[in-house]
């Protein structure tokens, strides 16, 4: 019964130190795939965005 306790507590540590670099990794990559614009084409975007939501 101990050998399964610290088998047990051994799983949750390991969980609680690789799932934050798991998480961290997501959301790096997440970043690098983000697509940018420059002033006036955001700027397009946006009234785009606008004119969608007032003809609705």
């Amino acid at each position: 019964m101990p050998a399964v306790s610290i088998g047990l507590f051994v799983l949750v540590l390991l969980l609680a130190v690789v799932a934050p670099f798991v998480l961290y990794y997501f959301v790096r990559a997440e970043q690098t795939q983000r697509a940018t614009m420059d002033r006036e084409a955001a700027e397009q975007a946006a009234r785009q965005d606008l004119q969608d939501r007032d003809e609705r």
